[in-house]
């Protein structure tokens, strides 16, 4: 993923209406009480996230593992059913909805899994995989179900005589493409895209993060995207919001945050990436310690145990994550004291 880094144009956040608004969503795990022990506090996956998505819009979820990117793409498909806060889709609240009314709502969000390998059942032929939502939501008559998946091959990249061959049959990346199939066969208007290239090569992460955003300019599909490698995120996002500890502790336009990032855990995020240019001596900067535990998480900034600019205040105050002065004429916002 080290091709130029495309012009995603206009960012649809500054010229459309929210798809999703996502407000104070909390996950927290009540932890198992053990005779005779003292009962531990709840795991606090995640604790009052917020964030919107536009209209062919594509958020990206990052931060390193455990921070909760993928707990809260979980909750906000109700997947995982959050503790409490807020999830709409269109104006429409998920968190209130029956288990039936929440199923016929999925036909707008779909997902997409990060590993190819266990998302697809071994006992269904590859065009039964891709039409059963079609199936489920008793959508066409069988022929015409059977052209529509037809279509759906062609548009991920699969010839159609794969129809009726089994996953095993497939490679990893192909196999993600009968995923991406499968998520888009009831057109939905948001896509949750939970690490998808994760498990793939490097050269077949690239097809597929191309594919993804060739089927994000055809069809107008918005993504929240949870991913961990940098370059892929910088490669398809339009916006960026960074997890720390089950918060986000920034939130910008994709160039402002890789060209200018705000917060010292964006920084040191950032430090990490490969430079491909071996003659351009890299800045590391060094994340000190562990993750402290999220049952038992700092007071004050979360993540100021770690912060190597850290003060006083870090330990007794809260940061808000509020808007910064920036040179671009997106959000920016960032949860720290000094910046």
């Amino acid at each position: 993923m080290n091709a130029p880094v495309p012009d995603s144009g206009a960012n649809p956040a500054a010229t459309s209406p929210s798809l999703l608004e996502v407000t104070n969503l909390k996950k927290h795990y009540a932890a198992p009480k053990r005779w005779l022990s003292k009962q531990t506090p709840p795991v606090q996956a995640v604790d009052g996230v917020s964030f919107t998505v536009a209209r062919s819009e594509t958020l990206s979820l990052v931060g390193e593992s455990g921070c909760g990117k993928t707990t809260t793409a979980k909750s906000v498909m109700r997947l995982i059913e959050p503790t409490s806060g807020s999830v709409q889709l269109d104006g429409e609240e998920l968190t209130t909805l029956s288990p039936e009314q929440m199923r016929l709502r999925r036909r707008d969000v779909q997902i997409i899994f990060q590993d190819p390998y266990a998302s697809l059942s071994p006992r269904l032929a590859a065009g039964e995989i891709v039409g059963e939502p079609l199936r489920n939501f008793g959508m066409h008559s069988r022929v015409e179900r059977r052209e529509r998946v037809a279509w759906l091959f062609g548009k991920v990249g699969l010839r159609p005589e794969a129809i009726n061959r089994y996953p095993h049959e497939f490679s990893g990346g192909q196999r993600q493409r009968l995923g991406i199939a499968r998520a888009l066969a009831l057109n939905p208007k948001l896509i949750v895209c939970d690490e998808p290239v994760s498990a793939l090569d490097v050269s077949v992460q690239a097809q597929v993060v191309n594919l993804l955003m060739d089927l994000q300019a055809e069809f107008g599909i918005a993504y929240l995207f949870v991913a961990h490698d940098l370059a892929v995120v910088r490669h398809i996002s339009h916006r960026v919001a960074v997890m720390y500890l089950g918060r986000i502790v920034e939130v910008a336009d994709r160039d402002t945050l890789f060209s200018a990032p705000r917060h010292p855990y964006t920084e040191i995020l950032l430090s990490a990436v490969p430079v491909p240019n071996p003659r351009t001596p890299a800045q590391r900067m060094l994340l000190q310690g562990d993750p402290p535990s999220p049952a038992n998480p700092p007071s004050g900034c979360r993540f100021h145990t770690r912060c190597p600019i850290a003060k006083d205040i870090c330990k007794q105050q809260d940061p808000v994550l509020s808007e910064r002065d920036s040179a671009s004429t997106g959000e920016h916002r960032v949860a720290c004291h000094f910046r």
